[in-house]
């Protein structure tokens, strides 16, 4: 592991970074406010060098706060730079009791996280422009959806109020219910047309859709979370990602709780898997035996399911893994 000689911890918001420069040797620390776009981050890396800081000694820490952390990931990243990317939950509960917070006051416990959990370090790598761009889109396949579903309820009002009344808005909204549903489907053409030019994500894609019960939004989500099967290493950890990872809550001999999955979890991952363990049980007829098997047996229905969730996911990485389509055996059984 490199020896840093200075933490840098960032404190970002939407119009401005804060940043406090900690030295490792004597944790002398220095505070400074800069703007947050890339001109600015790169005339900021130019400052250090001109101060005679070793770059390649310094490592960047920041808290994860979506879309705002881009420049700093992408200006660092196009550097070759170290940056260590905290998810914000991990930082605030290293801190210990404190009253109050700034800016300033966070930027340098972060510059602290940083020095002190060195041991935990995992620099962020900038994932492909095509999983960035199906993020993107997925986004907004989303948001079309939910305005789709918002405004089809409007026609619920054509059976309770005159039609006088219900023509001033159903021709209007009509319109903009074919106007969304056209958006949708231009999304979806995209979708898969950023898929099929990337020979990687078109063949991970085909792979994932081979195995019983996981259509093409489940394969897509699967793609874009694990950033194409490079951000998680094992499948049991992205099960514990997913939520659907069963932690014991025990404490001596009197506390003694119930192993449950933990409300920490990627909840839209979460709840495709749950529809996807639904849909095996119909067409899958191997997960259809041990689901009626462990119910004989006096199993919770959910436990069972969450079961089979981690059975999906162990699944997928295998044929990741492999590079080859999933094979039922189970009709080969005698």
């Amino acid at each position: 592991m490199k020896n840093y000689l200075v933490h840098l911890g960032i404190d970002i918001s939407k119009s401005k970074l804060d940043v406090n420069l900690l030295t490792s040797q004597n944790l002398q620390s220095e505070h400074f406010v800069i703007d947050n776009n890339p001109k600015a981050i790169s005339e900021f890396v130019k400052m250090l060098i001109k101060r005679k800081l070793d770059i390649k000694q310094i490592l960047f820490c920041c808290e994860n706060t979506g879309i705002y952390t881009n420049h700093l990931s992408y200006t660092l990243s196009n550097l070759e730079l170290d940056l260590w990317i905290v998810p914000a939950i991990e930082i605030k509960r290293s801190k210990g009791i404190s009253r109050g917070k700034n800016d300033k006051t966070d930027a340098k416990d972060i510059a602290f996280y940083s020095l002190r959990n060195i041991d935990k370090l995992n620099l962020y790598a900038k994932p492909d422009v095509d999983i960035d761009k199906l993020k993107l889109l997925h986004t907004e396949r989303e948001k079309v959806l939910k305005a789709l579903l918002l405004l089809e309820t409007t026609k619920e009002n054509e059976l309770f109020i005159p039609k006088s009344i219900y023509s001033e808005v159903s021709k209007i909204n009509q319109s903009t219910i074919n106007g969304l549903k056209k958006s949708l489907k231009e999304i979806e053409k995209r979708i898969q047309e950023v898929i099929k030019k990337n020979d990687k994500l078109e063949t991970q894609n085909k792979l994932i859709q081979t195995i019983p019960g996981i259509g093409k939004q489940t394969a897509l989500y699967f793609i874009i979370a694990t950033k194409g099967f490079s951000a998680f290493t094992s499948w049991r950890k992205f099960a514990c990602y997913s939520g659907v990872a069963p932690f014991e809550y025990s404490s001596g001999s009197s506390i003694k709780g119930r192993t449950k999955v933990n409300h920490m979890a990627d909840k839209k991952m979460k709840s495709l898997l749950q529809m996807c363990a639904m849909t095996t049980l119909k067409y899958d007829p191997q997960l259809k035996e041990y689901y009626t098997k462990k119910k004989g047996e006096g199993k919770n229905a959910m436990l069972v399911l969450n079961n089979i969730r981690c059975k999906l996911i162990s699944r997928v990485f295998a044929v990741i893994n492999r590079e080859t389509p999933y094979i039922n055996t189970y009709k080969f059984a005698s």
